[in-house]
């Protein structure tokens, strides 16, 4: 089994599973997008967090076993099938979060892009080395990438192809929390629980307008926000928000 997935309470937690390094074979990619898309379909699960269940990896990107005497059109089926995993993640309406330990690098890593808030080990090593085999990250990273640390950043990271320490991955933005090792589960559940205990309709509508309004102009994004709001306006959870802050209550969301 190379993805592990486990519930509590109501965090979802999809963990690559492949020792001794995590390195991705097909399988484990069509494991991966269909296990995200049964954590996104199960009612049970309103947070998910991609993680590793092997101790000093969360990811060593593709066993290159699988690139050996690769035709473009066999890449062009990989890579299609990476970025179907890359539209589950960006069109997700519930929180992804990502908990990287140990050293992340490739495809494993480029997932975490995807989600709203990455969680790192102190200790964890991050990088894409595609460079030093002729070859880019195709999991939408390029794209992501530009849009999270900028292109002069991106370019450099990319053109040098090492790994990169936590701390200076915070300081770029890779990620946006370090955490003891020993506390990284402990830190991205009680995170989670958080978020699991918030309006599903204003935590996808948070999603999807700041997600797909990144990509759009300034005033293609505040017209999609408009149309966002007056939808949550007819929601259960809006009606609910208000009359409970008025009530001084907590709020009963509607769960689907």
């Amino acid at each position: 089994m190379t993805i592990r997935f486990t519930l509590e309470r109501h965090v979802g937690w999809l963990e690559f599973n492949r020792p001794p390094v995590n390195a991705f074979t097909r399988e484990m990619v069509d494991a991966t997008h269909d296990g995200i898309a049964a954590a996104l379909a199960d009612p049970a699960v309103r947070v998910l967090v991609l993680a590793s269940s092997v101790e000093r990896y969360f990811s060593a990107g593709a066993d290159l076993n699988v690139f050996r005497g690769m035709t473009g059109e066999g890449m062009r089926r990989w890579a299609e099938r990476c970025h179907d995993i890359v539209r589950l993640l960006r069109e997700s309406p519930k929180p992804l979060l990502a908990a990287i330990n140990g050293t992340a690098v490739g495809g494993g890593l480029e997932m975490t892009l995807h989600c709203d808030q990455r969680f790192a080990a102190t200790d964890a090593q991050l990088g894409q080395p595609e460079v030093r085999i002729g070859f880019i990250p195709p999991i939408a990273t390029t794209q992501a990438l530009a849009r999270l640390i900028g292109r002069p950043r991106a370019i450099r990271y990319l053109y040098d192809g090492g790994l990169v320490p936590a701390a200076q991955a915070l300081e770029w933005g890779l990620v946006d929390e370090l955490v003891e090792p020993t506390a990284l589960r402990r830190r991205a559940q009680a995170y989670g629980e958080e978020l699991a205990a918030k309006s599903p309709a204003a935590l996808a509508a948070i999603r999807h307008t700041v997600t797909l309004g990144g990509g759009m102009t300034f005033a293609e994004g505040q017209a999609l926000e408009l149309e966002t709001v007056v939808g949550l306006a007819e929601t259960p959870d809006f009606a609910e928000g208000v009359e409970a802050f008025l009530a001084k209550r907590p709020p009963v969301w509607r769960r689907p």
